[in-house]
């Protein structure tokens, strides 16, 4: 019934709408590509590179803005719209991935906690507008490679005045999130560590938190330490497909059509137990990409800072390498 309404929504809804992202050299699809608009609003291709957008969806967005990891960007007029956007690899950044390190080493496995919690006041409230980078760092000169990511994640109760019981029911999601890697770049995230595409679904049945194995990655720690960054794409299917829809709700306040970005579940907390600040935010479609810490004084006005909240207390596991 699900993917019946999913259709039905796409051919009454959206026309001939249906618009799909390729590699100009393979012509295989690109994977979840951001495509922004000029408001400061935007979408996701999903993993077929597809998205859905009409002018009667859109009325007001005139210009599109296409980009992902790995290649040029691609910047369009919406009346030179076609049903196949092209993007041109950029084959000099794989020149930025780091050497792996030797297989057969003999290592031991560290491991820091995640921090959790379940208290919807302590939370950063996910929108596809909003990416959150954690600092990682290299606490020495051993070889260190990545080997899992442990996200924090709250789950809200169906019944709110239950909230506080463990063993009480909770608000079902199914939500993509999309991971990336960055060096560090004087104290900033930087360049990507892989260009390779990382996401996973989260559901409530993954209680408290999310583990992300990335072994399959090779991913060295820089010994000035690493970015691991998380952003929301949205909700999927039972197949964790993602679902097409707007990624913005429009409130009429007075003569003015007012765009206020979705939140989605799950919620994300965040920590007053970590020292030093280690995260950093930045708003995907608008301000430039650029990051800012996320503390007092950026430019944010957050529940969360003034109670002290600064932190998403992600968990890791890595592999500590033994001399040669």
């Amino acid at each position: 019934m699900q993917r019946f309404l999913v259709l039905l929504y796409l051919s009454c809804g959206f026309g001939f709408g249906q618009i799909t992202v390729i590699d100009s050299l393979t012509t295989y699809p690109v994977s979840y590509a951001a495509i922004s608009f000029g408001n400061g609003n935007g979408l996701f291709a999903d993993d077929q590179g597809q998205f859905v957008f009409t002018k009667k969806l859109y009325p007001d967005i005139d210009s599109l803005y296409i980009s992902a990891l790995g290649y040029k960007d691609l910047n369009l007029a919406t009346k030179d719209l076609k049903q196949q956007l092209l993007l041109q690899p950029q084959t000099d950044v794989l020149d930025e991935v780091l050497i792996g390190v030797s297989l057969g080493r003999k290592f031991k496995t560290e491991k820091y906690k995640a921090y959790l919690d379940d208290d919807y006041y302590n939370c950063w409230l996910p929108t596809i507008e909003s990416e959150i980078a954690v600092f990682i760092e290299h606490p020495d000169d051993k070889d260190r490679q990545l080997s899992s990511v442990i996200f924090p994640i709250a789950l809200e109760s169906k019944d709110w005045s239950q909230r506080k019981r463990s063993n009480a029911d909770k608000k079902k999601f199914s939500t993509l999130f999309n991971v990336k890697f960055y060096t560090n770049n004087g104290g900033l995230p930087g360049k990507p560590l892989t260009y390779e595409t990382v996401v996973f679904r989260a559901t409530q049945k993954n209680g408290d938190s999310y583990t992300l194995d990335v072994t399959d990655y090779t991913l060295n720690m820089p010994k000035d330490g690493m970015f691991v960054s998380l952003q929301v794409m949205g909700y999927t299917d039972k197949a964790g497909r993602l679902l097409p829809n707007k990624k913005y709700k429009e409130i009429k306040r007075g003569s003015d059509v007012v765009k206020i970005p979705t939140n989605f579940r799950p919620l994300l907390p965040f920590t007053n137990e970590i020292d030093p600040h280690q995260t950093y935010v930045k708003r995907v479609f608008i301000n430039n990409n650029q990051w800012v810490p996320f503390k007092k004084g950026s430019g944010f006005k957050s529940t969360l800072l003034d109670k002290g909240y600064y932190n998403y207390g992600i968990g890791y596991t890595a592999k500590v390498y033994k001399d040669e």
